[in-house]
């Protein structure tokens, strides 16, 4: 089995492992909802996650023709203004884009700038290709070339933006790693035979007792130094 000296790509996931969704999305309710009580907020936080999930996972099962994180991301602010009392169309709209202006984890960007200077790094995600470039530049993310699932009209963990990540980076799956804080996305890569590594978040998807990803980190800086180190 090729080991962490073989690895000749690193692909990241980008929601929730680079940057903090959860967060930027409650700092973006508070805004849009002055006067919000904190656990009002993080209910509204966790209906719009849970919906967006829902609808993702509707289409993954060919219950709903694929729409971009857009629309769906529109569709679960609505949900929220309305449970919310916000009636300003305006301010609705501004909501919608929220996951455009989500703030990088303290680790991400410096990170991912070393890593950067010696391995091709790809990143690889569910929002669409205009959220990704819009949420890239916002949090200082450096990427050689980002993907989007809308590239294939399909959300992770479908094997179709695995395989289009192991097409970009140009290697054989045992020589491209998948990194992300989600185990149910790092199992879509074992899949389609990538190499995995969790790295740690809050609020993220810890590995099960039954998961054996290839390496486990607490945070970005520790996988960058073993990378350097090959």
């Amino acid at each position: 089995m090729a080991g962490i000296r073989d690895i000749e790509a690193v692909v990241f996931d980008v929601l929730g492992t680079l940057v903090d969704e959860p967060g930027g999305l409650r700092a973006a309710i508070r805004d849009a909802v002055p006067g919000c009580e904190d656990v009002s907020v993080d209910e509204l936080t966790t209906s719009w996650q849970r919906y967006v999930a829902l609808e993702q996972g509707r289409v993954a099962r060919g219950r709903r023709a694929y729409a971009t994180s857009e629309t769906i991301d529109a569709e679960a602010a609505r949900r929220v203004a309305d449970r919310a009392g916000l009636a300003d169309p305006d301010g609705i709209s501004w909501l919608a884009t929220a996951g455009q202006r989500l703030p990088p984890w303290e680790d991400s960007v410096s990170g991912l700038d070393r890593l950067a200077r010696t391995l091709p790094v790809i990143g690889l995600s569910n929002a669409s290709r205009t959220a990704l470039l819009r949420l890239s530049a916002h949090a200082g993310l450096r990427w050689h070339q980002a993907l989007s699932g809308e590239s294939v009209l399909a959300y992770k963990p479908a094997p179709e933006l695995y395989e289009l990540a192991i097409a970009t980076a140009g290697h054989s799956p045992e020589r491209v790693l998948m990194v992300a804080a989600h185990a149910w996305d790092l199992r879509g890569a074992r899949t389609r035979g990538m190499r995995t590594a969790y790295v740690r978040r809050p609020d993220g998807d810890p590995p099960t007792g039954s998961d054996s990803f290839d390496w486990c980190f607490e945070g970005l800086d520790e996988l960058v130094t073993a990378l350097a180190a090959r």
